[in-house]
């Protein structure tokens, strides 16, 4: 079995048993190898409610990944805190509950989301 199918299972397993609603939408995090994207999804509507990037940062070479990551959370949490979004389910994906997945967690949990 090769890696991109690993991956595939792996994000499956997980969008199984993390489904969004109006009432609690699921925070979706992806990661490139340059920047990190999250977004807040209502599954049952099937629409993004609100998202954010890294480019809409300014402090691009002055912080790590994580600190970016970091800021992205905080953002998000700003952004779903104006859309009247204070509780969600989090969605990592495929990737592993580590480094610029947690510090988007973290930040999002600081801004004042729960999950």
């Amino acid at each position: 079995m090769n890696i991109k199918n690993r991956v595939e299972r792996r994000k499956t397993r997980i969008r199984a048993k993390v489904q969004g609603t109006a009432v609690k939408p699921r925070l979706s995090v992806f990661r490139s190898n340059k920047h990190i994207y999250a977004q807040i999804i209502d599954d049952v509507k099937k629409q993004t409610l609100t998202g954010a990037s890294e480019q809409e940062l300014k402090l691009a070479d002055k912080t790590n990944k994580s600190g970016r990551a970091k800021e992205i959370g905080l953002l998000i949490a700003k952004k779903a805190a104006a859309k009247k979004v204070t509780a969600v389910v989090f969605d990592k994906g495929a990737y592993r509950y580590h480094g610029r997945v947690k510090a988007v967690a973290e930040g999002a949990r600081e801004g004042g989301l729960k999950f």
